[in-house]
């Protein structure tokens, strides 16, 4: 499976991106950095750093210029500048060519017009730059096999925090990455027809860091597992937070175990555009874009996901 993926920097998707080299069948064609949860400069060097330290930097990595309408809040930015700054990082230096970085637009163009087959998006964050690559060449609308994409909330409350965004426009039902720019969710909804595949926090919830999956990265670790060494210092930085999930892990899981969770039910979504008090907030419409939802694990699916992540990233 030909994949890109397209994220925001924050310290889960660095382990989304680590993890999907470890995934057999997997082909990760380059990964596109969004100036949204995270910090631009330090987002694109911070990825150097990670990829040098599991050995792919021939993986090519560019920077979008998306633009959103409701900034994440800096101390949640900030967490990519942390990273750069854990024990087992601190080897391994920027890359001195930066910037300027690569165009992260022109790369997912270039991506998408060279693969030889249709392509798997992997979104984890706003849908931004996949709505300007189809305004700009909606022919590649058809090289998408599909698109995966951790973001909304339907049943349970969003996860915008009322005392890091002011009232308004804060609301309860919102999640970040479909409010930082509810109005790219809207046109890839009306205007793709390849199948979404959906990872709500209804599903994000279930995969806390818990204590157990950290105390099985740390044996790893203990026992010279490089790539559990950088899991467990990454997740440690926001281990106390208890908001905190493994989103985006959880969201790149599906690529290769769909075997986890609960088969997809098929729902008819819209998001509310208005820059009124729902901004953001995706719920069931008549007349709603098509889209595979994602709602629990199966029954043995929860231990399995951490079992599997605990595995692939002994080594």
């Amino acid at each position: 499976m030909d994949v890109i993926l397209v994220h925001d920097a924050a310290i889960d998707e660095y382990i989304s991106q680590v993890l999907l080299t470890t995934m057999p069948g997997i082909n990760l064609l380059g990964a596109i950095i969004v100036n949204a949860d995270c910090i631009d400069s330090a987002a694109m060097q911070t990825a150097w750093q990670v990829m040098s330290y599991i050995g792919r930097t021939d993986i090519p990595m560019g920077l979008s210029s998306a633009r959103g309408w409701n900034p994440f809040p800096w101390q949640y930015r900030s967490d990519c500048v942390r990273e750069s700054a854990i024990n087992c990082l601190k080897p391994f230096p920027i890359n001195p060519a930066w910037p300027p970085f690569p165009d992260g637009d022109a790369l997912l163009q270039s991506l998408m017009e060279n693969a030889a087959g249709n392509v798997t998006l992997l979104v984890t964050c706003p849908f931004t730059p996949i709505m300007n690559l189809l305004q700009k060449s909606p022919a590649l609308a058809s090289k998408i096999e599909q698109i995966i994409w951790m973001g909304g909330a339907i049943n349970v409350p969003g996860n915008l925090d009322p005392t890091t965004v002011p009232t308004p426009p804060w609301n309860n039902c919102a999640e970040w990455n479909a409010f930082w720019d509810a109005v790219s969710v809207d046109w890839v909804f009306k205007n793709t027809t390849c199948p979404i595949i959906q990872f709500p926090l209804d599903m994000t919830n279930r995969a806390a860091i818990t204590t157990s999956f950290m105390k099985t990265l740390a044996v790893q670790a203990s026992n010279g597992s490089r790539y559990s060494e950088l899991a467990f210092e990454s997740y440690m930085l926001v281990s106390y937070e208890t908001f905190y999930d493994m989103w985006d892990v959880v969201t790149t899981c599906w690529l290769a175990n769909q075997k986890f969770f609960e088969p997809p039910t098929t729902m008819k979504l819209a998001i509310d555009t208005t820059l009124g008090p729902k901004q953001g907030c995706i719920k069931k419409a008549p007349r709603g874009r098509e889209v595979q939802v994602v709602l629990n694990f199966s029954k043995k699916g929860q231990q399995a996901f951490y079992d599997y992540v605990a595995k692939q990233f002994n080594r």
